[in-house]
């Protein structure tokens, strides 16, 4: 049986991938978008002809993450049509690129918002019904910067994806006795198939990031350049998707997937930390939730 999903930051890359790897497994699926009449537009109506070209029930809906009022819009739109929301995907991100120091606070609080402030409005719109169902499963699309071998000049970005990874690893011991399963997904550095480092942002203190680049002059195109040179030629980004699609039809989802083409590391270290954490949950009686 199909479930319902949506998937938030839907018009492009992993999200809109996984989107129709979704749709293509059966799945009824709401590809959450901002700016559905606007700038995003296009893509609304490449979906729709996506889905009618292959028989897919997919489904553009007004999805800012950075709008409460929007996220409880779009919730309280998929239960009306549907009945039941089964599966949420945190896919919704932003990322920037340059000097830690050149960015304002202000930059790094929006950067915030968006990658982990926007997790936790769909959360609170979502998870009062799923928790009323008794059922659900909330997949967080996360970074293997969190925990692998990391370049600098992401500094704000490696931050709040570090945030959400820690805010999912707690919800998924408090979802668990509501019957919520919770998997993070987490993807290595892709360079190609994606707008993730193209639609990058920049930073605000331009006098700043050019005193660092007297001392590090084209650092961040040595850095993209070398991420592409490790990614093996037949790294795909749609095994992003796939693992998405793989994590929602299983019957006993895991707790944590990683998709790294490149291998810098990340599984090595989170597999010891949730190892960690598994035996603390134990001293303290909490084996269930494991």
């Amino acid at each position: 049986m199909g479930k319902v999903i949506v998937v938030t930051g839907a018009s492009s890359g992993f999200g809109a991938l996984a989107v129709r790897a979704l749709a293509r497994a059966g799945h009824t699926v709401y590809a959450g978008m901002r700016a559905t009449t606007d700038r995003n537009a296009p893509a609304v109506a490449e979906l729709g002809a996506w889905g009618a070209e292959n028989n897919a029930d997919v489904h553009a809906v007004e999805l800012d993450v950075q709008s409460q009022e929007s996220a409880d819009a779009a919730i309280a739109l998929i239960i009306a049509e549907q009945g039941r929301l089964d599966v949420v995907v945190h896919n919704a991100g932003h990322m920037v690129t340059g000097p830690a120091e050149a960015f304002t606070p202000e930059q790094y609080a929006a950067l915030y918002d968006v990658n982990v402030l926007g997790t936790q409005r769909v959360n609170r719109a979502a998870l009062p019904h799923l928790r009323s169902q008794h059922s659900g499963h909330v997949v967080w699309v996360g970074s293997s910067s969190t925990r692998g071998g990391t370049p600098p000049y992401l500094a704000p970005y490696f931050a709040a994806k570090a945030a959400m990874d820690a805010v999912a690893v707690s919800y998924r011991a408090e979802l668990l006795r509501f019957g919520i399963e919770t998997t993070i997904v987490v993807p290595g550095a892709f360079t190609h198939g994606t707008n993730h480092f193209a639609h990058s942002g920049t930073p605000a203190d331009g006098d700043v990031a050019k005193a660092y680049e007297e001392f590090y002059p084209g650092l961040m195109e040595q850095v993209a350049g070398k991420l592409a040179e490790l990614e093996p030629s037949w790294a795909d980004v749609g095994a992003v998707a796939d693992a998405i699609v793989s994590v929602v039809g299983s019957e006993k989802p895991p707790f944590r997937v990683h998709v790294d083409p490149s291998s810098d590391g990340a599984e090595i270290v989170n597999g010891v930390a949730d190892r960690v954490r598994a035996e603390l949950l134990r001293r303290v009686d909490l084996v269930d939730l494991i």
